[in-house]
């Protein structure tokens, strides 16, 4: 007998006081302490906006956008992406990738960018499924010139990560 998933009814929406917590313990069972250190401050702090998904009102899953100019263009980055082992593979991550990226263009965001560990193959394939492509140095570098090290600097790129794009 194969495994199939189930999907689950939630809401997507801006994240409140009371969800930091829960969102805590998703970064505690998605990240490696390492990068849930940078997780945790980046979800508190006051840029950008976080996106929750909500099952009867208990976070399941969040996404972290930020928006920053490189030269005089605007771009979006979905900057952080989890949820719940619980309620993986339901569409949860996908909806979420959805969303920021919508809201990141209706904000003025020409491109919007992610990264990934390359080990994270469901997060790879999440995000190609949703538009995003792989690009690599080259690439990115003829797209910012010399301030290609502003842009890995602004979406926060770790290494053994891979940079996708949205255009």
């Amino acid at each position: 007998m194969g495994a199939f998933s189930v999907a689950v009814e939630f809401v997507i929406r801006q994240m409140a006081p009371n969800d930091i917590a829960r969102l805590r313990q998703i970064v505690a069972l998605s990240f490696s302490t390492f990068m849930g250190l940078f997780t945790a401050h980046s979800l508190l702090s006051e840029e950008g906006q976080v996106l929750v998904a909500d099952l009867q009102g208990n976070a399941i899953g969040f996404a972290k956008l930020i928006e920053f100019s490189v030269g005089d263009r605007k771009y979006g980055c979905l900057l952080w992406i989890a949820v719940n082992p619980e309620f993986r593979r339901k569409g949860v991550a996908s909806a979420l990738t959805a969303e920021g990226i919508g809201r990141l263009k209706r904000g003025g965001a020409e491109t919007v960018f992610a990264s990934s560990q390359r080990r994270k193959t469901s997060a790879l394939i999440t995000l190609e499924r949703n538009g995003f492509r792989r690009v690599g140095f080259l690439e990115l570098s003829r797209l910012f010139g010399w301030r290609v090290f502003e842009f890995y600097r602004d979406i926060w790129l770790a290494p053994g990560e891979v940079v996708l794009m949205h255009d």
